[in-house]
């Protein structure tokens, strides 16, 4: 029997503003059929939470929703574990479910690192980390998900050949991201040319559906980068 450890590592807002009264209904009555059961023992194979389905992958605070979702239809065999401590990211995702009807989706709306310590060992075959938080003043840096802390976690959970795709338009949390990962064993970058960062219809990141965090880092002028790494 795992122990189940209430302490969260999350530090952030967890709502910004009244829910709309649809969302606020799903929360009611989507939320509690998508809901992460972390109370149970989970499944050495994960892929037994789903209804018929080959692999699963997890996403670390998907904000929106627009990433996690658009995989999800785009891969009806892959089960989609989404994470997001913020209710109104939360809002808008379980509408967006709604809405598609898409079935191969569940959520954890809680700390991320404590669901990585309980999830089975070898178990992911692909991790995402997209536009996360890049606490940039000097003080907060410790406060970055990328980590040797939760890299450890990470590999702990990936497949052999699993990825972790990481994408941000902060130039500074990209090359602490790549430091990390340098200096972690288990993580091999994969890149050859500028193309494999620089463009996100390369690689894993193909058919990439744009997002409200990425159409904003436009709009001011800065450009994203897309990482790829593999674990071995």
């Amino acid at each position: 029997m795992i122990r189940r450890s209430r302490r969260s590592d999350f530090i952030g807002r967890r709502q910004a503003k009244t829910l709309k009264p649809r969302q606020a209904g799903l929360f009611k009555t989507l939320m509690p059929k998508l809901r992460l059961d972390i109370e149970q023992d989970f499944p050495q194979d994960l892929c037994a939470l789903f209804n018929d389905v080959d692999d699963v992958r997890l996403e670390i605070g998907f904000g929106g929703g627009e990433h996690l979702v658009h995989r999800a239809q785009e891969n009806p065999r892959i089960g989609f574990i989404g994470v997001e401590p913020f209710i109104n990211g939360m809002g808008l995702a379980l509408s967006s479910i709604d809405d598609t009807g898409v079935g191969n989706i569940l959520l954890h709306d809680e700390d991320a690192g404590a669901l990585m310590d309980l999830l089975p060992q070898n178990s992911l075959s692909q991790i995402c980390l997209l536009y996360p938080d890049p606490w940039p003043k000097y003080r907060h840096w410790k406060r970055r998900f990328v980590s040797q802390r939760n890299l450890d976690r990470m590999a702990r959970l990936m497949k052999p050949g699993a990825q972790f795709l990481f994408a941000s338009d902060i130039e500074h949390y990209v090359g602490w991201t790549l430091d990390q990962c340098h200096h972690h064993a288990s993580f091999q970058w994969l890149a050859t040319g500028a193309s494999d960062w620089n463009d996100s219809r390369q690689g894993a990141f193909a058919n990439w559906p744009s997002t409200r965090y990425e159409a904003k880092a436009f709009a001011e002028g800065r450009k994203p980068t897309y990482l790829t790494f593999e674990y071995r």
